[in-house]
């Protein structure tokens, strides 16, 4: 009588797998964009963090020149004085030579005086003609520095207009590549539901497989028998058709949409004794999915195609502790979606 209740309701109108079903799409397409933000801001931050890295050694270098310049101006300064300085004995000592020039023909002995004032003289115009080469070197050395600057002001230029291009093209190819993996999910669905009609089609209305959201649910008393993960043969029959509709799937999906079938096994909550061939739910669930998977395998179904996940009794559908309850949860999921 309950088994005659329960097809009754799985004969009505469900409107919730298809809710969630186009709930799990908007997660799809969010988490897609969300990867895709995330890749954007990676690529930026290490842009940025180059060039930032860049802008910091030409500030350190413009730093140096700048204290170079410095220093090269205040010996400059200091030549210019000195320079000043050796004018002006220069003209003392002309003003001097030109008197004793004049006593010259009067006082025999001033001769010597002369002579060493000539010298002295001579002296301090060597000296000044080294101070003017000073001045001109320093000169040459300033312009040099001007020229250094003027180079780094333009590199600094070029790299901020580098920098700027750079961000448009990123945020170009975000754009566009998040407009490619919109198209590829929707494409992805689109063959999800036609697969989904097909396989709905091959298996029949039988009430211990169902469509659950974006996923198909078989019982496990299908394939398995109590606390074991040998296949029986009511389940490769099952397994016959599904991998037939795989394969055919394979055949029609573009090369370039990466996709994978995935088999996810699920018990109910009553733990096992851990003296038999399997410790817990998890090894026991994980077991029955490679199971599903070597047996799709061994029908033809390509190996790059199927996942096998476990999830022992923590994914459950029915909370209760019903025998209805239990019996709901001990499931295999077959899901389509992207490697």
């Amino acid at each position: 009588m309950a088994l005659g209740r329960g097809r009754h309701r799985e004969r009505g109108i469900d409107y919730w797998p298809g809710f969630v079903d186009a709930l799990s799409t908007l997660l799809l397409v969010f988490i897609f964009l969300l990867a895709v933000f995330m890749l954007g801001q990676f690529f930026i931050s290490r842009e940025i963090a180059g060039k930032d890295d860049f802008l910091q050694q030409l500030n350190q270098r413009l730093a140096t020149l700048t204290d170079l310049l410095a220093l090269e101006k205040d010996a400059k300064d200091t030549a210019e004085q000195r320079l000043l300085g050796l004018q002006a004995t220069l003209a003392t000592e002309k003003a001097e030579r030109e008197r004793l020039e004049g006593l010259l023909g009067s006082a025999g002995a001033d001769q010597a005086r002369i002579g060493a004032l000539n010298r002295a003289v001579e002296d301090e115009r060597n000296a000044a003609a080294r101070a003017f080469r000073e001045v001109a070197l320093l000169n040459q050395q300033v312009t040099a520095m001007r020229q250094q600057l003027q180079a780094l002001e333009s590199a600094l230029a070029q790299t901020e207009t580098r920098e700027k291009d750079a961000q448009l093209r990123i945020a170009d190819l975000g754009s566009r590549l998040n407009l490619a993996l919109a198209q590829r999910v929707q494409e992805l669905n689109r063959y999800r539901s036609d697969f989904f009609g097909r396989l709905r089609t091959v298996l029949g209305n039988r009430p211990d497989i169902r469509i659950v959201g974006d996923r198909f649910v078989f019982q496990s008393e299908i394939f398995f028998g109590s606390g074991a993960a040998e296949m029986e043969a009511t389940g490769r029959e099952e397994l016959d058709k599904l991998a037939a509709a795989l394969i055919e799937l394979d055949r029609t999906i573009p090369p370039d949409i990466s996709w994978v079938a995935r088999i996810d096994g699920h018990t109910d909550k009553r733990p096992l004794s851990g003296a038999g061939q399997f410790k817990d739910n998890w090894d026991l669930s994980s077991a029955r999915a490679i199971a599903v998977v070597r047996y799709l395998q061994s029908k033809g179904v390509s190996p790059q195609r199927l996942v096998a996940a476990g999830f022992g009794e923590y994914a459950p559908l029915d909370f209760g502790d019903t025998p209805e309850a239990l019996a709901r949860n001990r499931r295999l999921e077959l899901k389509l979606t992207e490697r």
